[in-house]
């Protein structure tokens, strides 16, 4: 897998990779991501807007679309199955991870898709190259195949309750995952799924947006007590942030990420 790839490395491949602004906030954040690609993102990079390529015959949150919409969608934003992509977003590594997962899911070869460690503050940071143009890439004709093995719905979490067949990591805050904060989604209750285990992915990423490196990781996952023996299968409000645990778990042992895609944001409902 090809999980990360540095500022410097992208500065030197701009013109021979697919980029995505991947920009996402919680429903309580006043920002709107597109207003925000518009006025200024890295150089040749289209805007990927996780709510709405999603699944839209839901009310949860950005749940996986099918497979026949993904193709539509990633076909349309010029991307073809050959091409390295490159996600980042403007916050802290806080969609694009989810973008990563997504195109995992459906098949894209692991060593073409890839994180801008650093993310754009560090990017913007280092001068390097940004634009106002508004990108559009010519349609291609992308394949997915879908692994439905790397999801798992609330059935499944539940069953796993009883039967602890592995390990169930919520990347939320430590007062949401206790109760003591209320959630963003009006509709949700306070508190978390029996049995899981809380690592907050503010945890995994350096101040400088960049994720630890893999000594670092394995000690925070062994200070949760999480077994690397165990299967894991990762949580969070609404399935975004729990990509960020499943990347760094990738960072330690090369596997891709399970994800609970309803999360909290399924399984709180009041």
């Amino acid at each position: 897998m090809n999980q990360l790839v540095s500022s410097e490395w992208l500065n030197q491949n701009l013109d021979k990779v697919k980029i995505l602004d991947a920009s996402w906030h919680l429903p309580n954040v006043k920002r709107n991501s597109f207003e925000e690609y518009k006025t200024s993102h890295i150089t040749n990079s289209v805007f990927f807007d996780i709510d709405k390529y999603s699944n839209q015959k839901t009310n949860l949150p950005h749940m996986l679309p099918s497979k026949k919409d993904w193709e539509i969608i990633v076909s349309n934003l010029g991307i073809s199955n050959s091409d390295h992509i490159i996600v980042y977003d403007n916050s802290e590594v806080f969609s694009s991870c989810r973008v990563w997962y997504t195109f995992l899911y459906f098949g894209h070869n692991p060593d073409l898709i890839s994180i801008l460690d650093g993310n754009f503050e560090k990017w913007v940071k280092e001068k390097r190259p940004v634009s106002k143009e508004i990108v559009k890439n010519e349609k291609s004709n992308y394949r997915a195949n879908e692994n439905s093995s790397l999801v798992i719905n609330k059935s499944k979490v539940n069953e796993n309750i009883t039967q602890n067949k592995f390990q169930l990591i919520d990347a939320r805050g430590e007062q949401r995952f206790l109760g003591l904060q209320p959630e963003p989604r009006k509709e949700l209750r306070s508190g978390n799924i029996k049995g899981s285990i809380n690592l907050p992915f503010q945890k995994i990423i350096n101040e400088n947006r960049t994720f630890k490196k893999k000594d670092e990781l394995i000690k925070i996952f062994k200070s949760k007590d999480i077994s690397f023996e165990k299967e894991m299968a990762f949580t969070c409000g609404s399935g975004v942030t729990a990509c960020i645990l499943g990347l760094a778990n990738s960072l330690i042992n090369g596997k891709k990420p399970i994800i609970y895609d309803g999360s909290w944001a399924e399984y709180g409902l009041k």
